[in-house]
């Protein structure tokens, strides 16, 4: 009989950073546009073929997007944060703190280390920095954007 431990993992956190409800309008009215366009430039198509193709490539493409989703595992023994297929154990982050709508372009510009892991999402205000202190890693940083940054660094905290 072998032993195996079975370590369920919860979810703290969940947060997928989907594209705003409202670019739907005119992701599909300029699927719309050009496929308005591909019926006046060559009228031998049927009238609604561009409309079939264009209008399923934009939802696609909408949706991929905002697949990117943020989420906090933890067990008894650990707690990691994850950014798509990324994984961050918490016990390498020495300081973490909120990083405002406001202070981002700074964060993104200038003070930007070019090591840092970066994952942004423009039409997500908020980002979580996570300051790293792992001698083997190179990175000095996590940068990710998340709607609600206060319960991001709660669930990792906890």
């Amino acid at each position: 009989m072998s032993d195996t431990r079975a370590t369920s993992q919860t979810v703290r956190y969940r947060e997928r950073l989907w594209v705003p409800w409202w670019w739907w309008l005119p992701g599909f009215g300029l699927a719309a546009l050009i496929a308005l366009e591909v019926n006046q430039g060559v009228p031998a198509l049927p009238i609604w073929l561009p409309y079939a193709v264009l209008l399923p490539v934009a939802a696609v493409a909408l949706l991929w997007m905002g697949k990117t989703e943020v989420r906090v595992m933890g067990t008894t023994d650990a707690v990691e944060l994850w950014v798509g297929a990324a994984h961050l154990p918490v016990s390498v982050v020495s300081r973490s703190a909120e990083v405002p709508r406001s202070a981002k372009s700074a964060a993104l510009g200038r003070q930007l280390d070019p090591a840092a892991f970066v994952v942004h999402r423009a039409w997500v205000g908020p980002m979580v920095l996570l300051v790293l202190d792992d001698p083997d890693d190179p990175t000095p940083y996590w940068l990710v954007s998340c709607r609600r940054p206060d319960r991001v660094l709660a669930a990792l905290k906890d």
